[in-house]
């Protein structure tokens, strides 16, 4: 869908439907309440009607008004004649877009400019309203049979001032990387595990390089990775016929003095669980556990679409964690990148293992910050539910700012302790650490033990596992998250 920026009077633009906004007590907007001069007081006749009543998520479709070149007006109602919180708008814009769909109109415009969104100006508003519309396009029909209709709508005009229209177009330029990365993100996390494999992500990287010019692509197979020392990295792929891909991926987009951003992205394309077998019922929903590494995919896309003035390496530690007579086994133990040993009390807390040699591996490009992305724990939903990601790191400033940028994309964080009590529990009376400490705390212990093999940058990790996919029924589906907080993390740093 195209998304197009003016500031003209609304009634002056031909259109197939003009979006007007109506408050709860049947209050009018000022657009509303020019549109209704205009037409001779057409909109304030069906309000008083009572045909709407203007309560946030109505809607009502008028057609063929009077002095107006617009075929229809959508009058959209708001809610509390107040500042919307975000949550609500996004819901208003979805409700909107749900009507648009079901009309036969092939563009529409917005005259939505006045409503007031908490603690947001024209820019971060005008974002939150474009990523809305462009998300909700959204769909994934790869493997049916029979596609999905073709949308008749392909253009939404949002209407603004004069003196706003820089910044909105500037909102809208960036939600449309944003977007485009989280489809991208979307499509890779709901591909099924028998065709989305390591080998094939090195693909998609290698394609992703093709297509962007400023981007070096470097994979490594099983046998560098053995070579590398990456024994915990090596030992969660061995058990499958798929095998484990290192891909790493350089944007140079700063200049050469500075130091690069570094995301890594945990890519377990399929979790058995290994010989620590998880339970059979929804385990179809393990083909999400590369969700990091999607996330990952979709920022670089949406860094690269923008031309972000950074230097960014994203590293993808990619396996398939399947049980056979090779695979790794509970009492086992590896030896990292780092010289670390690991003993592996589970072989379902495998993420970890995938991570902390690709976090070691990191220390050679002398990063600025690691931010490590991992659908890690189900500890962490147990904590967060599947609204807010888990966010741990050894560095207060980063962690700020990465709540922050979470708080201005609305895809937030919440931070959860590191106290030196919680390492505790993952002493052995065999190796340096077991990789698991038990019952309690596990979001937490998990990202414990991720810190010992992140000691010589600024890190921060970011569980995703209750945001990264939709579980169940009809809405079942890779989210796109933490695509948006990431990007608006490097977007921060950029105009830094």
């Amino acid at each position: 869908m195209e998304l197009v920026v003016k500031s003209v009077s609304p009634e002056t633009l031909k259109t197939a439907t003009l979006v007007v906004a109506i408050s709860e007590g049947r209050k009018l907007g000022p657009t509303a309440k020019a549109i209704d001069e205009l037409t001779g007081g057409a909109i304030s006749a069906v309000v008083k009607r009572g045909d709407i009543a203007g309560k946030a998520g109505q809607s009502l479709l008028l057609h063929s008004l009077p002095n107006l070149k617009a075929e229809r007006v959508l009058l959209l109602g708001t809610g509390k004649d107040e500042a919307l919180g975000d949550r609500p708008f996004r819901k208003i814009i979805s409700g909107a877009l749900s009507v648009l769909k079901g009309l036969g109109g092939s563009d529409a415009v917005f005259a939505l400019d006045e409503l007031v969104v908490k603690g947001r100006d024209s820019y971060s508003k005008t974002r939150l309203l474009a990523e809305t519309l462009l998300d909700g396009e959204y769909t994934f029909d790869r493997f049916k049979s029979q596609k999905a209709e073709p949308r008749a709508l392909k253009k939404i005009t949002l209407l603004t001032i004069k003196a706003a229209q820089a910044e909105v177009q500037r909102a809208v330029t960036h939600a449309q990387a944003i977007a485009s990365g989280m489809s991208f993100t979307r499509d890779l996390g709901n591909l099924p595990p028998n065709i989305c494999h390591p080998v094939f992500l090195a693909e998609q990287a290698k394609d992703l390089g093709k297509e962007f010019k400023g981007l070096k692509v470097e994979i490594l197979d099983e046998k560098k990775i053995k070579d590398l020392g990456m024994g915990a990295f090596y030992a969660v792929g061995q058990g499958s016929d798929q095998p484990p891909r290192l891909i790493v991926m350089n944007y140079a987009g700063g200049k050469k003095s500075e130091k690069p951003f570094v995301l890594v992205g945990k890519g377990i394309t399929f979790d058995t669980g290994g010989i620590s077998l998880k339970p059979g019922a929804g385990m179809d929903e393990m083909k999400y556990d590369m969700g990091g590494a999607a996330s990952v995919f979709g920022t670089l896309r949406a860094v690269l679409e923008l031309k972000l003035p950074i230097n960014l390496v994203c590293i993808l530690a990619c396996a398939e964690n399947m049980p056979s007579g090779g695979a790794a086994r509970p009492g086992d133990i590896v030896t990292t990148m780092s010289g670390q040993t690991v003993e592996i009390l589970n072989t379902d807390a495998e993420g970890r293992l995938v991570l902390c040699d690709a976090l070691t591996y990191a220390e050679r490009f002398k990063p600025q910050a690691v931010i490590d992305i991992a659908t890690l724990t189900g500890a962490c939903m147990v904590a967060l539910g599947a609204h807010t990601s888990g966010l741990m790191g050894n560095n207060d400033e980063l962690i700020g700012q990465l709540l922050e940028a979470g708080k201005q994309a609305d895809d937030r964080a919440w931070q959860l302790p590191l106290f030196d009590e919680y390492q505790e529990q993952l002493d052995s009376p065999f190796a340096d650490m077991a990789n698991i400490g038990g019952p309690k705390g596990g979001a937490i212990t998990a990202g414990c033990f991720l810190s010992r093999f992140a000691k010589a940058y600024h890190w921060a990790h970011l569980d995703i596992a209750g945001t990264a996919w939709v579980s169940g029924g009809k809405d079942k589906g890779a989210s796109g998250r933490p695509v948006p907080l990431l990007t608006q993390y490097l977007l921060d740093r950029a105009n830094a």
